[in-house]
């Protein structure tokens, strides 16, 4: 396994701090939130999560590492004359569910950002450092789509670089700024297709959202499966969660925004992640909203 450190990769531990647990969020300050604000001049709006159909718990088995079983397992009951509950058993971080990654959901060297054990912030008993906990108050910044599938989808394979991101800058008359949620839609289901190659980010692409300080990343498609990086590495995963302390939103579901940014002819908009206020989880499911 090759060392990290070795790399320069770029990274925020100890940034912000020892105790940190917001990562890039603090990048999200109240004058990027009223400019974001800004951006909601039609009413118009878009979902950026897939649609989740519950599997009944009776009728199959709860298998998480598997595509073909719904991220959600859901029991019936009822609590009284005319009254239904259910209870649900969700795997956070499904390729069939979108979800919002914590900073404990990746580890280096054995360590959690910024700098804390692992065993010691992610515990059988939940998570007591870089958790869910740092989404209690929902996130809201100006979030900006990079449609890099505007003619199709990305080939098998493909390794985005920054020099994607720039051309898709200047084609849509867009710049992404401090602050900013980044949105890229590669033109793939988060699904993985056997045998074949995903497209995926790049470290160059890293290094460039870490320059423009991006404080969050939605993507259809993130890291490639197989890596692109010869030494193994995950380029969203590792090194932007990992080591720049950057949520990821990920498994997104981007043709309705893609489709309506063309209509509109604009590509920002206002972002907001409201996820439930669950402490100590590594992800939660959430429903992302642009509004314009």
């Amino acid at each position: 396994m090759v060392d990290s450190n070795s790399l320069d990769l770029p990274s925020n531990w100890g940034r912000w701090g020892a105790d940190d647990e917001l990562g890039t969020l603090n990048l999200i300050t109240d004058e990027v939130r009223a400019k974001a604000a800004g951006e909601v001049r039609t009413g118009r709006w878009a979902s950026l999560a897939q649609v989740i159909t519950p599997n009944p718990m009776v009728s199959s088995p709860f298998a998480p590492a598997t595509v073909d079983v719904s991220p959600v397992q859901q029991m019936m009951s009822h609590t009284g004359v005319g009254v239904a509950a259910d209870l649900m058993l969700v795997t956070n971080h499904h390729v069939k569910s979108t979800h919002l990654d914590a900073l404990s959901h990746w580890s280096q060297d054995g360590e959690v950002y910024p700098g804390r054990p692992r065993e010691q912030a992610v515990t059988p008993g939940g998570v007591t450092h870089a958790s869910t906990a740092a989404f209690a108050a929902g996130i809201l910044t100006r979030g900006v789509l990079l449609d890099l599938a505007v003619d199709g989808p990305l080939p098998a394979g493909y390794a985005v670089t920054s020099h994607d991101f720039e051309q898709a800058e200047k084609r849509q008359g867009v710049t992404v700024s401090s602050g900013d949620a980044l949105v890229v839609r590669l033109g793939w289901t988060s699904t993985n297709v056997p045998g074949t190659p995903s497209p995926g980010i790049s470290i160059n692409a890293v290094r460039w959202m870490h320059e423009r300080g991006i404080a969050i990343f939605a993507g259809d498609r993130g890291d490639a499966h197989p890596p692109l990086d010869p030494d193994g590495l995950s380029a969203l995963h590792g090194v932007a969660l990992g080591r720049m302390a950057m949520p990821l939103i990920d498994a997104v579901e981007l043709d309705d925004l893609a489709a309506l940014c063309a209509q509109l002819e604009r590509y920002s908009f206002l972002l907001t992640v409201a996820p439930p206020r669950i402490h100590g989880l590594t992800g939660v499911p959430v429903n992302p909203i642009a509004v314009f």
